[in-house]
């Protein structure tokens, strides 16, 4: 069982390990609490709350090493920040749905939050790592304290929570934190403002002809980067938080320093051996084949 351990103790790669899904230690709850429909992520239909069918008895994946082959590429993409863990084993203490099915429907409930949660403790803890963020450092602290006290809420608490709220409050400071490192970047790389093409939050990018730009220190926050052609584009110190790299072809391009990059946003794209990616973040195994 998980130890609930005091997360401003844990040292940065450990605050990461933290926060990745640990499947020996959760009851298969991405795979019951959550919805999908059949499309090109998914073969079948399924509601929240309603178990795969792929779902074992032990909550282990029959057709893990087939989820891309037979249409489950969804599932391959999926990241829930160590949320599973969390709600299976700290909030729940270790009783799972199926032994306790009176908790099943608010443990579904409360496993969607907990992931948003977890999410916000990625994003405020490589706040805390990045260069020019020293003056706002107190604040990110106190967001990451205030946001790992959440996470250990009781379910109750936790399903009557305002997340959007907090998800708010902290996108405010970490807005802030990539204005900063973005202006000592550009700096740094002595482009002038007016030579940087300004994309915005939401910027429609999809299926861009992007190949080989020059993206540094960009602005592509929740960008629709679907399909776009990124092979070997320059994507160090660009703010790629919530931006859709669905199918985003990244051969060659350097993410080595992008900000707020996540496990799923790289296994939704297309890479190869050439595209360069933070030390901790794994290339994806199709990342070799492509």
């Amino acid at each position: 069982m998980l130890e609930n351990e005091n997360f401003s103790e844990i040292t940065t790669a450990g605050k990461r390990l933290h926060m990745q899904g640990d499947c020996e230690n959760c009851f298969g709850l991405c795979c019951v609490a959550l919805p999908y429909a059949a499309s090109t992520d998914f073969a079948n239909d399924k509601d929240a709350g309603q178990p795969c069918t792929n779902l074992q008895t032990d909550f282990r994946c029959g057709v893990h090493t087939q989820l891309r082959q037979i249409g489950f590429r969804g599932c391959t993409v999926y990241d829930c920040f160590g949320a599973g863990q969390k709600v299976s084993q700290i909030t729940y203490g270790g009783t799972d749905w199926r032994k306790a099915p009176e908790t099943a429907k608010q443990m579904f409930e409360v496993f969607p939050l907990m992931r948003q949660l977890h999410e916000l403790l990625w994003y405020l803890t490589e706040a805390l790592t990045l260069p020019s963020t020293d003056e706002i450092h107190g604040e990110l602290s106190t967001l990451v304290a205030e946001t790992e006290r959440l996470t250990n809420l009781d379910p109750d608490s936790l399903i009557t929570l305002d997340v959007a709220a907090h998800r708010a409050a902290v996108n405010v400071l970490l807005l802030r934190a990539s204005e900063l490192v973005r202006e000592a970047a550009l700096r740094e790389y002595v482009i002038p403002k007016g030579r940087r093409k300004a994309y915005g939050r939401g910027a429609d990018l999809i299926g861009a002809k992007l190949k080989g730009a020059d993206l540094r220190a960009s602005n592509l926050r929740g960008a629709y980067l679907i399909a776009a052609d990124l092979r070997g584009a320059d994507l160090r110190k660009a703010d790629l938080i919530g931006a859709d790299l669905r199918d985003t072809d990244l051969r060659g391009a350097d993410l080595s320093d992008s900000l707020f990059l996540t496990q799923f946003q790289v296994n939704a794209a297309k890479g190869d051996k050439h595209t360069k990616l933070p030390a901790y973040l794994t290339p994806p195994a199709h990342f070799s084949s492509e």
